[in-house]
C-alpha cells in the first residue's frame, strides 16, 4: 500500500513523533496552523472516521491519546480544536483516518 500515513507509523518516514503507543502515533503537522499542531494517526489503516468508526477499540484508542496528549501538554486548560477531513471537499489529502489537534493561541470561529 502507497500510503502516506502508514509510512510514518511504520518508520519508513521520518516525523517528530510527540505521542506513540501500541495503536496511536501523534507527530508535528509539516505545516502548523497555529503553535501547537499535532496529526494522530492509528497504526492500523483505515480510510476516514467512517472506517474507523466500525472499528470502536481503535476509535476509543484514539481519542484516550489525544485526551492524555492535551492534558500533558496542558492544552486541556486552555482549549484546543480537533479536526478529521473526510472526503475531497473537505480536503482530506491522506486517505487515512488522522484527527488534527490545533491549540496554542485563539482560534476563530467559523473555521472554514
Amino acid at each position: 500500500m502507497d500510503c502516506l500515513f502508514c509510512k510514518i507509523a511504520g518508520g519508513e518516514i521520518p516525523s517528530e513523533i510527540v505521542y506513540e503507543d501500541e495503536w496511536i502515533i501523534g507527530f508535528k503537522d509539516i505545516s502548523p496552523v497555529a503553535p501547537n499542531h499535532i496529526l494522530f494517526i492509528t497504526k492500523a489503516h483505515y480510510a476516514n472516521i467512517n472506517e474507523l468508526s466500525e472499528n470502536p477499540k481503535d476509535l476509543t484508542a484514539l481519542f484516550e491519546a489525544i485526551r492524555k496528549y492535551t492534558l500533558q501538554e496542558g492544552l486541556s486548560e486552555d482549549g484546543f480544536r480537533i479536526v478529521s477531513n473526510l472526503g475531497v471537499r473537505a480536503q482530506q489529502s491522506v486517505p487515512h483516518v488522522h484527527v488534527h489537534v490545533i491549540g496554542g493561541r485563539d482560534l476563530q470561529w467559523p473555521p472554514g
